[in-house]
């Protein structure tokens, strides 16, 4: 089982590394980036979604969370083959990936909770999240932009939009052909609470996700660091 749990840890941080990397590929080929996102919500319901054949059985929490996956991955599938104009269809997203990433958070603070000692497999399944959680909450934030757009401004770039002053009057393409790097970068500064300003939430709603982030990441780091500080401590008092 703990075999299973490291391998986890790799794949998990091998799919992150992937979405981040067609993100920046020049031109359309960052458009791979978006069954990117479909495979790494999958990558959380299979590694995360596990329980101890040992221990128990499947409860309610476990087929919830396995339901909530399937169903995430489905809101993803409609909004990125809707046209921008319709633009309700990033509702159920925001809400459902919204939840589903607080959720798969958890779990994995709950897997990592769990390790007895501090080995290379734990310290890439910590990072491996704080990817995940940068990399979905830039999809809350292009999410956000097709519901609202404006709701992110560009201080730095011409038109003053995320989506630039071509892509954002094309509303009849479908989602997933736009590029939202400039929203996957804003996310993971303020999940760093770095807070370059090149990008600025326009909106309270925008805003207000934004500081959800910023608080988030915060909270990530800080639980992660004491769960993996603890084990050094313990392991270290173990030694004769």
């Amino acid at each position: 089982m703990r075999f299973l749990v490291h391998s986890f840890y790799r794949i998990l941080f091998a799919v992150c590394s992937l979405v981040m990397i067609t993100l920046a590929l020049p031109g359309r080929w960052s458009q791979l980036s978006s069954p990117g996102f479909l495979v790494l919500a999958l990558t959380m319901i299979v590694g995360l979604g596990q329980h101890d054949r040992e221990t128990s059985r499947p409860g309610p929490a476990w087929h919830g969370y396995r339901a909530l996956g399937l169903v995430t991955i489905g809101s993803g599938l409609v909004w990125s083959l809707t046209p921008l104009q319709h633009r309700d269809s990033g509702i159920p997203l925001i809400l459902l990936w919204a939840l589903f990433s607080v959720w798969s958070s958890l779990r994995l603070v709950q897997r990592l909770a769990a390790e007895r000692r501090v080995s290379q497999p734990v310290i890439i399944g910590a990072f491996a999240g704080y990817l995940m959680l940068g990399l979905t909450a830039g999809l809350l934030c292009c999410a956000l932009e097709t519901i609202q757009p404006g709701s992110f401004r560009d201080s730095g770039g011409a038109g003053g939009g995320v989506l630039g002053p071509q892509n954002a009057t094309a509303s009849g393409r479908p989602v997933w052909t736009f590029s939202f790097v400039r929203l996957i970068y804003f996310a993971f500064v303020s999940l760093t609470t770095v807070g370059y300003g090149d990008v600025v939430p326009a909106t309270p709603q925008a805003q207000m996700l934004g500081i959800s982030i910023a608080t988030l990441g915060t909270l990530y780091v800080a639980v992660v660091m004491g769960l993996l500080i603890s084990r050094l401590i313990a392991a270290e008092a173990a030694e004769p």
